[in-house]
């Protein structure tokens, strides 16, 4: 079956973060739950993967990259979740290419049984992530 992207509903729409879009993408049985966030802080992670693990329990990983830059503060973050490939340096440079200095990128997998193997992780997780930047791309046009 061909890889495949489906757009998502949104999980949150918070006072201090919200969530612009999501999408779905398949690879080989295996699941990639895609978000992108708009935050005011960096410390919102934590409740951004508060709300990731309890929407996708069935999750294995967890990844994502955070860009902040915003009065003289600047974080970058990217964290694997054990995944291999570096997932979050994948999700990370999809930010940077797209400018975007106040987000979250996260990408919750579902293993569906069918191992990827290093590469076909991190093209699975970029194909996710590059999917809902366009997606967002998409909506702001």
């Amino acid at each position: 079956m061909p890889s495949q992207i489906i757009f998502l509903t949104s999980l949150a729409i918070l006072t201090d973060m919200q969530e612009l879009t999501g999408v779905k993408f398949v690879e080989k049985k295996s699941k990639f739950f895609a978000h992108l966030y708009s935050i005011n802080s960096p410390d919102e992670i934590d409740e951004i993967l508060k709300i990731h693990r309890r929407k996708y329990k069935k999750a294995n990983h967890h990844c994502f990259a955070l860009c902040f830059l915003k009065d003289g503060q600047q974080v970058e973050m990217a964290k694997d979740d054990g995944e291999v490939g570096h997932p979050g340096r994948v999700l990370q440079e999809i930010l940077k290419k797209n400018k975007m200095d106040t987000h979250v990128l996260i990408v919750s997998r579902v293993f569906g049984g069918i191992k990827l193997g290093v590469g076909g992780v991190s093209r699975a997780f970029k194909e996710a992530g590059n999917g809902v930047m366009d997606r967002f791309n998409e909506q702001a046009d």
